[in-house]
């Protein structure tokens, strides 16, 4: 399989996205295949949620959770490029 053939079966990456199930920015086609996130240059692998357009990404903030179980998240604004691997 080429790479023409492999982008053709992947669906475009949305400007919005998040890894959460209960989000409406949620795409599980995307979730088939995998991701990565370029965030000012830098390949990063913890990013929770992702805005190219606006310019952000939300990661934990460490250890903390909230009162659910969750992880709390940070904003942190820069480049955004959302990519295939």
């Amino acid at each position: 399989m080429t790479d023409a053939n492999a982008s053709a079966d992947r669906p475009a990456l949305p400007d919005h996205l998040s890894i959460d199930p209960r989000s409406p920015h949620h795409v599980a086609a995307v979730f088939e295949h995998d991701i990565g996130i370029r965030f000012n240059g830098k390949e990063r692998s913890d990013v929770e949620e992702y805005c190219v357009s606006e310019g952000w990404i939300k990661v934990p903030a460490g250890k903390t959770v909230d009162r659910k179980g969750r992880p709390l998240l940070i904003k942190l604004k820069g480049s955004v490029e959302a990519f295939y691997r």
